[in-house]
């Protein structure tokens, strides 16, 4: 060849190059690959192991669930690589070789023996869709080598391994390893690695849980294969052979639905979503709840919650009863949603009590009939305890001490509290936060409830609940440290319900500081308990708010909570006693003064009661509101020497002597003992005296029955025994209590009657709001 030659050749293959390379640029132009969109196609929401609790299918109904090669097992990257195209690495996206082979093959058997199609190829195809036709399949090869001109090898392989056809709307290997065999694909052992290297070949025929003998073969066929080759040794695909298939039906993952689709509609740009969720947690309440409700009327449905308290991280995400179910409205998320709360706010009150100092754990408070400015709150069970501890009051959840306590407090700065510390209450438009707050005024969230509840294991900080991962740690202080002590000691203390003091050692089972609440009209059963390693919350009702008649915190909510907490995982220090902080201490108080006891003024303790100080201040009883009915907690009088009887200022007698008199708040007088009446009455002043004024308050007594009567019922007569009576003395109101449980308010001299459908001993009291009162016992004989 001369010189001439050889450039004429030499530019001729340039041209021609140059053709070819202008052509590649123009095809690749005018049909660009077809990638999928990054943003788009399915969505999964995953456990905090990985493992799948819902997926949300593409807009074509297909199954797929986002993954990396790292996250596939790498047997089964080998089995597929080895088994399906070897020469992946090496190839420019088309095997010449392969493609010969498979060519001729054809022409001497006159069917197709093996496939020419590269690793690529069959990218190409399933984004593509080309058709199995000669055209079809030169379409796929110029695919192929687009691909591999615009992406690395990785990066094909990736859209492989997540959209791989496997049968029906599964696509991908991590959606067929869940699908069928239940497992990450991850964690594939070589016999499930090389089934599902296989299956994409023919998914409907192979599909091992419609053909596991087909799919069998098929599988088999690879670990030989893969022994020929020398990628896994005899021994280990001899093992691999003895493994059965065994497939599970196909069902998408249904768990925490109502989570996944709240964090899907957050996120809607994610298409894998990592959530702080125990998945076999999430399940087994998930089947709890379900078993629970059986019991319970149509239509309820239930929502649980369970937070670490070191993270706060949830760990159980119960939205409804039973996600799907119309009639329960199952769609409705339980957890976020705004309901009355009932008496849980109870224990943050009387926190934000001790540390502003009004009460320590032991303070007198009185449970008894009073107005609120006009507000006249009532107890569950519509009965009244008199004199009562904080700590009791607050296990026993009674209403007029909360109201009265909030009162003191200010129902404006306890709202503001609470939502500086994450749980903000909704009230009605333009309302301003009120003394029904305490009671369940308003709307809260159990997600927020949840989150306030976690404080009293974390020294009083509270915070946001934190759903996935990489979610930030959200904290506010709700209460001191020594205050969520307190509260938590006194909650602790509650015993759980069927289970009395001292009659059942609860060996390892976590100490459970619980709260139950009941909503206006049966609507809202609550149950909160937080250990020191958890916090639950638990609610049941119906969604759209009508009534549950007879379902109420503690005989609803309050048993699925305890069934909760003792499936949680258990540690040594969830059934110890916490020492209480520095900031905390035991002292004796006494009642009713509420001070420390003295033992040089021993006359002045009527009660004495170990209590939980804060700080080292000991608050006295808090003082009656009303002017019209208060006491001095401490009168110091001068009485005569000789008869006892009381001076007014300018009366002397010649011998005097000085006398302390502690006095209870003048509500508590009808539930006092008469011993106690005795110790806290009052001298009579002494003949000649002017009025001193301590005998203000107006006279009150019962007219219609002797004290100590007996009653009964007319012989032949199935009608109770019943009394008609009268308060004299009194002008205005007069409320009347039998056996401390309110029955009627009437005014001035007007009847009251009532029937006794019980037999044995009764207690009338009538009682007036500035706290006089008149007591009648009798005895019902039949």
């Amino acid at each position: 060849m001369n010189r001439s030659t050889a450039l004429r050749w030499l530019r001729r293959s340039a041209a021609a190059t140059l053709l070819l390379f202008s052509l590649a640029f123009l095809f690749d132009r005018l049909f660009p690959l077809p990638l999928p969109d990054a943003n788009g196609g399915s969505t999964v929401v995953l456990a905090r192991d990985g493992s799948p609790l819902r997926a949300f299918p593409d807009r074509d109904g297909v199954w797929r669930y986002p993954v990396r090669i790292d996250e596939v097992s790498p047997l089964y990257v080998e089995a597929l690589l080895t088994y399906e195209d070897r020469w992946f690495r090496r190839h420019p996206g088309v095997n010449p070789f392969a493609i010969a082979r498979a060519f001729g093959q054809w022409i001497l058997h006159r069917r197709l023996v093996s496939g020419g199609s590269t690793l690529t190829m069959q990218v190409a195809r399933i984004l593509d869709g080309t058709p199995h036709s000669a055209a079809g399949k030169l379409r796929q090869i110029l695919r192929a080598l687009q691909l591999e001109a615009h992406l690395s090898k990785d990066q094909i392989l990736a859209l492989y391994l997540e959209r791989a056809p496997f049968g029906g709307t599964i696509e991908g290997v991590e959606a067929a390893s869940w699908a069928y065999l239940g497992k990450p694909a991850s964690t594939l052992s070589r016999a499930e690695a090389a089934l599902l290297a296989v299956l994409p070949q023919a998914p409907s025929r192979l599909r091992p849980d419609r053909n596991p003998d087909a799919a069998r073969k098929a599988r088999d066929k690879v670990l030989s294969r893969m022994a020929e080759l020398g990628a896994w040794t005899q021994a280990d695909v001899h093992d691999a052979m003895i493994e059965s298939v065994a497939a599970r039906s196909l069902q998408p993952p249904l768990s925490a639905a109502l989570l996944a689709e709240r964090l899907r509609t957050e996120r809607p740009q994610q298409r894998r979503i990592g959530t702080t969720i125990d998945a076999g947690l999430q399940r087994a309440l998930e089947a709890r709840v379900s078993d629970y409700l059986v019991r319970l009327p149509e239509r309820t449905s239930a929502a649980v919650l369970v937070v670490d308290n070191a993270t706060l991280e949830a760990r159980a995400y119960v939205g409804s009863a039973a996600f799907g179910d119309a009639q329960r409205l199952g769609h409705v998320d339980m957890v976020r949603a705004w309901r009355s709360p009932g008496s849980t706010l109870k224990p943050f009150l009387y926190g934000l009590a001790l540390d502003d100092g009004l009460i320590d754990s032991e303070s007198l408070l009185v449970d008894a009939p009073q107005s609120f400015g006009g507000y006249r709150p009532g107890n569950f069970d519509l009965a009244f305890n008199g004199p009562v501890g904080a700590a009791q009051a607050l296990r026993l959840s009674l209403n007029v001490p909360a109201v009265d306590l909030l009162d003191r407090i200010g129902p404006v700065r306890f709202a503001a509290r609470l939502a500086h510390a994450g749980l903000t209450l909704r009230l009605p438009r333009g309302a301003e936060p009120n003394l029904s707050l305490i009671l369940g005024g308003g709307g809260a969230r159990m997600e927020d409830l949840v989150g306030a509840y976690a404080a009293l294991n974390r020294s009083g900080i509270a915070g946001r609940v934190r759903y996935a991962s990489g979610d930030p740690m959200i904290e506010r202080r709700l209460l001191s440290d020594g205050a969520a002590w307190i509260v938590r000691d006194i909650l602790e203390a509650n015993p759980r319900p069927g289970y009395a003091p001292g009659t059942f050692d609860p060996g390892s089972r976590p100490r459970v500081a619980w709260k139950t609440g009941t909503s206006y009209g049966f609507r809202d059963a609550w149950a909160m308990g937080a250990t020191r390693t958890h916090t639950v919350g638990v609610w049941i009702g119906r969604p759209d708010g009508t009534p549950l008649p007879g379902q109420y915190g503690a005989v609803t909510a309050l048993p699925l909570m305890f069934q909760i907490v003792d499936s949680l995982p258990r540690s040594t220090v969830s059934a110890t006693p916490q020492p209480p902080p520095a900031s905390v201490t035991e002292a004796e108080v006494c009642w009713p003064l509420g001070l420390a006891f003295d033992a040089a003024h021993a006359d002045l303790c009527h009660q004495k009661r170990k209590a939980w100080v804060l700080d080292g201040v000991i608050p006295p009883t808090p003082p009656e509101r009303d002017a019209t009915s208060w006491n001095a907690g401490l009168v110091h009088l001068r009485v005569d020497a000789a008869s006892g009887a009381r001076l007014s200022a300018a009366c002397a007698k010649p011998q005097e002597r000085e006398l302390d008199v502690a006095r209870w708040p003048s509500r508590a007088y009808p539930w006092l003992s008469r011993e106690t009446r005795r110790r806290a009455s009052l001298p009579p002043l002494a003949a000649g005296c002017a009025d001193d004024g301590l005998d203000a308050s107006q006279p009150l007594r019962i007219e219609g029955l002797a004290d100590d009567a007996a009653i009964a019922r007319a012989p032949n007569s199935d009608k109770p025994a019943s009394v008609r009576l009268r308060a004299l003395g009194v002008d205005g109101e007069v409320m009347w209590l039998v056996n401390g449980r309110l029955e009627a308010t009437t005014r001035g001299a007007q009847p009251f009657e009532h029937a006794f459908a019980d037999k044995g001993a009764q207690t009338v009291t009538a009682l007036t709001p500035a706290g006089s009162y008149a007591q009648l016992n009798l005895r019902v004989l039949r």
